[in-house]
């Protein structure tokens, strides 16, 4: 049986209701006190050169607003939507009392992430780390450590990797990318024309916008066109767009180029770029060019081939980082492709710069163990994981030990693989919304900074409940 007994609290009753206090323990507020916000403040600082016009939002409101929105995966309208109905996230951003009223306008995130660019962020991981390390020395102080003997011997192991983060576009098509391109420049004319008939000039340029469009279309419903057909599409298409261009210089030549606005005239020159490579390849029967636009929108983006089972070839940012003691330090995000196995010396150095000394033991994949990697570890003694060059000894006892040390090796790298896997399923590596090329950074380098943040909460917890446990234990024991 059910008894109804619901009844729902009047508005005045609500702090009554929550009672106004905030539970210690929760999630956010021991985040908050691993965050150091005053070097976060002096990193924001510069930003603002000019002691001129409004004051700008606190640095804590504007940090503390993208981790919220990284850690939780939410869009720039629900982030802020979050910051005015939760009193724990607004704790967080460093408010001393609740507010119901929105923080600020979601267009705010955008400025944020510009103003906390992807080194900054970087430097922020790092620094995290080192207060991290010198939190635990102080902790160590008293205990028996030989490792402070040796400070020049090779200590530690790197685990290096990289991955791709793709950008949230559609599969880029040459028949697609030139459709997309017309349909833009079909509106750059309207709206130029728009201001040139003004004046009285009556014959608007032609576009053929129903032929591009049937076109178009006739190869879109087709479940497994032919390619000759597809080449036909391809060609009207490309002669819709190069007509669509010359009109548009013409009209240029009676209407400021202000007129389409700092959005389209940039449109217009990617849409020029764009059609230069397209016709290139059209001519010469390739399928791929340097420097090969995939999106209008986003014309940084290039063609990453990583040849997985999922997918051979992905769009978006290559991004290489260091795994040290299972914490993530991001070392290059770049939207070009380019060879990993080459940056694998200044991860070494880097390991060098943050520890005062080298690695032990390196675990990387095959395309880290080249030749010049090879001879640069074995100078500095560094083990590089992996098999040895040349044929395997003849020495039985000697070649198992040799496979059960790369079988070991393997089991350790797995744990970057790992940190891939968490990064691209729980916090949206595997697809990143933002579209400027600066942002998109700015996001990837806080997605691995939250990730080191999460386990950092996770391992104190863990501490603190061993600790209690031991220390109950011990309790029982005087007890009895």
């Amino acid at each position: 049986m059910y008894v109804k007994r619901f009844e729902q609290p009047e508005m005045a009753n609500l702090p009554l209701f929550l009672n106004g206090t905030l539970n210690p323990e929760n999630r956010w507020i021991k985040l908050a006190a691993l965050i150091p916000w005053g070097d976060i403040d002096k990193i924001y600082a510069k930003n603002f050169a000019s002691k001129l016009g409004p004051n700008a939002l606190p640095s804590r409101i504007a940090f503390g607003a993208l981790i919220i929105q990284t850690k939780l995966g939410l869009t720039d309208e629900e982030t802020v939507e979050q910051l005015a109905e939760n009193p724990y996230l607004q704790y967080f951003i460093g408010l001393s009392e609740f507010k119901l009223e929105k923080l600020f306008d979601s267009s705010m995130m955008t400025h944020f992430r510009k103003r906390f660019n992807s080194p900054e962020v970087i430097k922020i991981n790092d620094l995290l780390h080192k207060l991290e390390t010198k939190k635990k020395k102080q902790e160590s102080i008293g205990k028996d450590d030989d490792n402070d003997n040796f400070p020049t011997q090779n200590k530690g192991k790197l685990i290096v990797d990289a991955t791709c983060a793709p950008a949230d576009i559609a599969h880029p098509t040459e028949l697609g990318l030139l459709n997309k391109a017309r349909l833009k420049t079909e509106k750059m004319i309207d709206i130029l024309w728009s201001f040139y008939s003004e004046k009285g000039i009556k014959n608007k340029p032609r576009s053929y916008r129903r032929k591009g469009r049937q076109a178009f279309s006739a190869i879109i419903k087709q479940k497994r066109p032919g390619k000759k057909k597809i080449r036909a599409a391809i060609r009207i298409q490309l002669s819709c767009v190069n007509r669509n261009l010359r009109s548009i210089d013409r009209l240029l030549n009676h209407v400021s180029v202000v007129k389409m606005g700092s959005k389209l005239h940039h449109e217009l020159l990617v849409i020029n770029t764009l059609y230069q490579q397209q016709q290139q390849m059209f001519d010469q029967r390739k399928h791929s060019i340097e420097d090969r636009i995939v999106s209008i929108s986003q014309p940084h983006i290039r063609p990453i081939v990583r040849g997985k089972a999922k997918a051979a070839t992905e769009f978006g940012a290559k991004v290489s980082i260091s795994l040290i003691d299972g914490w993530s330090f991001v070392d290059t995000i770049d939207f070009d492709a380019y060879n990993e196995g080459v940056e694998l010396k200044s991860q070494i150095e880097k390991y060098r710069q943050r520890f005062g000394h080298y690695p032990e033991s390196i675990h990387a994949d095959k395309i880290y163990r080249n030749r010049g990697n090879r001879k640069f570890c074995k100078e500095h003694n560094i083990r590089l994981s992996g098999p040895k060059l040349g044929r395997n000894t003849a020495d039985t006892e000697k070649l198992k030990a040799e496979k059960k040390q790369i079988r070991d090796d393997e089991g350790i790298r797995s744990a970057v693989e790992g940190r891939f896997g968490v990064g691209k399923r729980r916090y949206s590596l595997d697809r990143i919304m933002v579209k400027l090329e600066n942002t998109s950074a700015t996001v990837i380098a806080l997605i691995f900074l939250v990730m080191n943040l999460d386990q950092l909460v996770f391992l104190r917890f863990i501490f603190g409940w061993l600790f209690y446990m031991v220390s109950q234990k011990n309790l029982q024991r005087s007890v009895a």
